[in-house]
């Protein structure tokens, strides 16, 4: 895939449950509609995509040390407000860190006001629902341009005429 940007979703505890869990906070998408979404997003804005979730806080820490990608945007559910170890090892990547999160934590409880991810991101997405991964993976889009069209000098020369 040469010179494409790649990028890892990472998703934690409960979003497995999409679809099942809180519909009127979370959506009606399950979970593999949301990665087939974000795959054909990813198709349309030539990046090279790879998904992890987990519900171990420690196996996300190993996904996030293990990546070698360009970016990593991440909806760490409840361990975006409590995790300094995840925010640690999102810190050591070297890699562009973009949060998700499908619902507005900053007009929900209180202690989901807080996020260990946010000093450390790029940018926060947050109350779009899914349409959050498809505007983080447009912004990654953005963010990397010169990188894709390096990668893909036929749309380089499109684009010019």
């Amino acid at each position: 895939m040469g010179n494409r940007p790649r990028v890892l979703v990472i998703n934690g505890p409960n979003l497995n449950l999409l679809e099942r869990r809180d519909p009127e906070h979370y959506g009606r998408l399950s979970y593999a509609e949301l990665l087939e979404q974000m795959r054909k997003t990813a198709r349309l804005l030539s990046l090279d995509i790879v998904f992890f979730q987990s519900n171990h806080e420690g196996a996300i820490i190993d996904a996030i040390q293990q990546a070698d990608v360009d970016c990593l945007v991440v909806n760490l559910g409840g361990y975006t407000h409590t995790s300094i170890a995840i925010a640690d090892a999102l810190d050591a990547s070297g890699a562009l860190v973009i949060e998700v999160h499908l619902s507005n934590i900053h007009a929900r409880e209180p202690f989901r006001h807080v996020s260990h991810v946010a000093r450390l991101a790029w940018g926060q997405i947050c109350g779009f629902g899914a349409m959050g991964y498809d505007l983080a993976l447009r912004a990654v889009h953005e963010r990397f341009q010169d990188q894709i069209h390096a990668s893909n000098p036929r749309q380089e020369r499109t684009q010019e005429t």
